[in-house]
């Protein structure tokens, strides 16, 4: 229990459904603020409050679990050593991968429970295969995207009660309805533990800032930098470029090179991507049967789906879109739907461009 709407609703739903149910919230930091601003920010004490309230309500027992030490080692840590390489982690995902449906799971079933439940917008569906998870109903706000790492053995052990219905704010009627104080908070966004927002300041004291060149894309330096781990791929803000470009249109992150602590820039075509890959691989549910197939695949949580061609081999999955991604940064997630159905994912490691140098 976040201490939101959405887990309050699920665990209302999971009560009535004839559950014995017990609230549990996650302390993922030890220096947690005691106050929200606004909708920035999680797991704080105010949200543990709300939590600890709406469990009250329901008459269900509730725990504070304290994995901050795991949630730092495994989700804060891998975002900066992702970002010192120059990519681009999602910490969401990878907080469903290794502490909500990996820690939570691990001891909730250690104390003889049978699942974990959250307020996650996804559907669990038996297949043929086996589980199967697929989209929400509410499109705006399906979550099957952060889910994509999650294997067959987690799904077993999941129940997602909100999956099927049909928007938020129905479920915002729900808790106003069944007396929840929660009814009306705003929904967290940003990443929890830079709840400033101010992620460029937060990196530059984690990993230093150090001044380097940025250059086009054929070496020629452009302008000048305070660190490139404070750039992404596909950003156009910030750059402060002082050489403008010869046709004077804008141009954009194409690439963060760490070793040398270079930032590469160029056209907005640049940034079409003809072919990705990676090696960190997940499947959800059953494997697919064929090593070739055919998919939509999706880069980012709320990107929109592009159908494509998937490869898998020994050393990861390659997939080619049918049409270019725009704007795919190594590190981010690509998750495979056929359908409304979740494959899998693998984390981006190389990207092909569809406008080579001098095309």
């Amino acid at each position: 229990m976040s201490g939101g709407v959405d887990s309050a609703v699920a665990a209302a739903r999971a009560v009535e459904a004839g559950h014995d149910v017990v609230g549990v919230h996650l302390a993922l930091s030890r220096a947690g603020g005691t106050l929200r601003t606004g909708s920035r920010g999680c797991c704080t004490i105010e949200d543990a409050m709300d939590a600890r309230r709406a469990a009250d309500l329901l008459g269900i027992p509730f725990y504070v679990w304290d994995f901050s030490e795991r949630f730092r080692e495994d989700v804060i840590e891998d975002f900066v050593s992702e970002y010192r390489a120059g990519r681009t982690p999602n910490p969401c995902l990878r907080c469903n991968e290794k502490i909500k449906f990996a820690a939570l799971l691990e001891r909730a079933l250690e104390l003889g429970f049978d699942a974990v439940c959250t307020g996650h917008y996804a559907t669990l569906v038996d297949g043929p295969g086996g589980l199967e998870l697929h989209r929400a109903s509410d499109s705006a706000k399906d979550q099957s995207y952060v889910l994509g790492v999650l294997d067959a053995g987690q799904l077993a052990h999941t129940y997602f009660p909100l999956g099927s219905t049909p928007s938020k704010a129905l479920v915002r009627a729900e808790a106003a309805e069944r007396g929840l104080s929660v009814a009306q908070k705003p929904d967290s966004h940003d990443i929890c533990f830079i709840p400033d927002g101010d992620t460029r300041g937060w990196l530059a004291e984690k990993v230093g800032a150090e001044q380097g060149r940025i250059v086009d894309r054929e070496g020629a330096v452009v302008g000048t930098h305070d660190g490139a781990h404070a750039f992404t791929v596909g950003q156009r803000r910030g750059l402060r470029l002082g050489v403008p470009a010869p046709d004077g249109k804008p141009r954009f992150v194409l690439e963060v090179r760490p070793v040398s602590n270079t930032v590469v820039v160029g056209p907005k075509e640049a940034l079409a991507i003809a072919e990705i890959s990676g090696g960190r691989r997940s499947w959800a549910g059953s494997a697919p049967v064929e090593a070739e197939f055919g998919c939509e695949v999706q880069i980012r949580a709320h990107a929109d789906p592009v159908p494509a061609r998937a490869f898998v081999t020994e050393a990861g999955v390659r997939v080619v879109p049918d049409q270019p991604l725009d704007g795919v940064a190594p590190g981010q997630s690509a998750v495979l739907y056929v359908g409304t159905r979740v494959l899998g994912q693998f984390t981006i490691d190389r990207t092909v461009s569809a406008a080579p140098i001098g095309a």
